[in-house]
């Protein structure tokens, strides 16, 4: 969606709820709303049936017209429609430039019970002049077909006939998060953003079980304190990291929670993936209860991802569950593995086969830190924020193909831009589909069947996760292009950018041979593999990510022998 949205529009025909859906809806994000209908009567002065029964339809048109005009050109406001007004081809330009149509929609009967059989308890009481009939239910069969063309031009619809207004509200919000906050991390307030007045909140990830912010930009270490008491936590905080991360910023952190009123323990593990283990998270467990940890105190991830898989894993099982927050330190950790609340260690037959969904506390992405991090894990990072691109948002994949040389370079303003709309695209996915039951958070997958294979089958220690995601993105590129999904210009497009950042896009670009069956037997036990089938994540083009499971198998070994994984002997 390459139009500036500001405003959320919601359209539909009468008795699908709009003015109470949009006040609802208004209310959550903090904005301003506007009801067209409402603002015809207060600038007429008459009730709707008094200007149609006085001055007719036309009359009537020509003020909706003029309020649509003015709704326009507002900002951060949710905007009911009266139901006809998206007919108007005037008043659809004039709201879809600047506004995301969504459309409530119920069928004949529901409409007719809300209308007639419920009015009393409902909103739109007001029986509309257009539906005066001796039969009722049969005059809304009749217009509301005249009118579907014009309500299939919206860019949502979200049917209502089971849904009461919250339910409705929540499915608005989720389908702004969708289709304009993965477009744009500063696009506008998320929901119970505004209640945290916070310019340092990049996002927020509400899930059934709990809501949190992320935040991202400079200097934030020293705020952490302070974020945590703001997300009402107390108590002793137990700083799990490694010795790498911790001989950086260990010291600073410990004094800042000190200051901000916290205890505070440290555990510091070996870097390395090797240390994501059920043998680690014993030793922890041994030093929580060595120093009497409480479910009331926290542990905070300072570190990389396997720092926060690891903590977050301890958080969710000791004491039947601790508060937990994420304190990312590499650019993989902050886009990717910091939210959304998957949790685990490895199995020495793949890779975070032992796990939970366990949601943080909050997430606090100090881009600072990234000047600190290793070229290598630098370099690793990137491979997630190009996934996030390449299945969802193809103005972002170009934003990154416009801007490498710059973000290579850590240049701050576009940096924390790039991180905070990648992380944003991550949270929006997350709030949609917490627990990876739903189509759309396996998405975020792509590239990783691939991956989990290489690094199983390496023991992982010959790759970094992100390494291995670009080798993976390169095989399902291929696999995709194969199976006539994919363009050849796309894939070359793909591996261009990965290459441009400096990922390996083949087993060779790494020095290494791989036994391939020794890659598909570790692909053939990944969490994605579903009645003996790998659910596959493919791409349609940049920015469209499918998932299938009807891939043939001579089809996938092609292609992993294109990244040069040979066949034993």
């Amino acid at each position: 969606m390459t139009r500036e949205i500001v405003n959320l529009v919601i359209t539909g025909f009468s008795g699908t709820g709009k003015s109470l859906v949009a006040r609802e809806v208004a209310r959550r994000l903090g904005w301003k709303l506007y009801d067209t209908d409402e603002e015809i009567v207060k600038q007429s002065g008459k009730p709707i049936a008094e200007i149609f029964r006085s001055q007719g339809e036309g009359r009537f048109r020509e003020l909706e017209r003029d309020v649509v005009r003015k709704a326009s050109q507002l900002r951060h406001t949710v905007i009911a429609l009266g139901g006809g007004a998206i007919v108007d081809p005037q008043n659809y330009d004039l709201l879809s430039t600047t506004g995301l149509i969504i459309c409530l929609e119920a069928k004949p009967e529901t409409i007719y019970q809300r209308l007639f059989q419920r009015s009393v308890a409902n909103s739109e009481a007001e029986v509309r002049p257009l539906l005066a009939s001796d039969n009722p239910l049969q005059r809304i069969r009749q217009l509301k077909a005249s009118r579907q063309p014009h309500y299939a031009r919206a860019d949502w619809t979200i049917h209502t006939d089971s849904l009461d207004v919250a339910q409705v509200a929540e499915e608005v919000i989720r389908a702004w998060r969708l289709l304009v906050g993965a477009h744009s991390a500063a696009s506008s307030p998320h929901p119970a953003a505004s209640s945290h007045a916070d310019g340092d909140v990049a996002c927020m990830v509400e899930t059934t079980t709990h809501a949190y912010p992320v935040y991202v930009g400079y200097g934030l270490l020293d705020k952490l304190g302070e974020k945590m008491k703001k997300a009402a936590l107390s108590g002793t905080a137990f700083i799990i990291s490694d010795e790498n991360v911790f001989s950086l910023y260990g010291d600073k952190i410990t004094q800042v929670l000190k200051d901000a009123g916290f205890g505070t323990r440290s555990y510091i593990v070996p870097p390395g993936e090797e240390t994501k283990s059920l043998d680690y998270a014993a030793r922890i467990y041994d030093f929580l209860v060595q120093h009497r940890a409480e479910r009331n105190d926290i542990i905070v991830a300072l570190g990389g991802g396997m720092v926060g898989d690891l903590a977050g894993f301890v958080a969710a099982t000791f004491l039947r569950s601790m508060p937990w927050i994420q304190v990312p330190t590499s650019l993989i950790a902050m886009v990717d593995a910091s939210i959304g609340g998957k949790v685990a260690v490895n199995h020495p037959q793949g890779k975070n086969l032992i796990g939970a969904f366990y949601q943080p506390n909050l997430v606090l992405a100090d881009c600072h830190t990234l000047t600190t991090l290793p070229p290598r894990e630098l370099i690793s990072g990137w491979a997630e924020v190009i996934k996030h691109g390449l299945i969802l948002d193809k103005d972002f994949f170009e934003f990154l193909e416009t801007n490498v040389d710059q973000l290579k370079q850590l240049e701050p303003l576009l940096l924390t831009r790039a991180i905070a709309r990648s992380a944003t695209i991550k949270a929006n996915i997350v709030t949609q589909d917490e627990k990876e039951r739903k189509a759309i958070r396996t998405l975020l997958n792509y590239g990783h069947t691939i991956a989990h294979g290489l690094e199983a089958a390496t023991e992982y220690r010959r790759f970094l996760h992100g390494e291995a995601v670009a080798i993976g993105m390169m095989g399902e590129a291929r696999l995709s292009s194969r199976l006539g999904l994919l363009s050849p210009l796309a894939v070359e497009r793909q591996r261009s950018l990965l290459q441009r950042f400096g990922l390996p896009t083949s087993v060779t670009d790494k020095s290494l041979k791989l036994d391939l069956a020794a890659v598909m037997r570790a692909m053939e036990l990944d969490k994605k593999v579903k009645g003996k089938a790998i659910h596959w994540v493919l791409l349609h083009d940049i920015g469209k990510a499918v998932i299938r499971n009807d891939v043939p198998q001579e089809d996938v070994i092609a292609v992993l022998q294109e990244l040069n994984m040979p066949s034993a002997g």
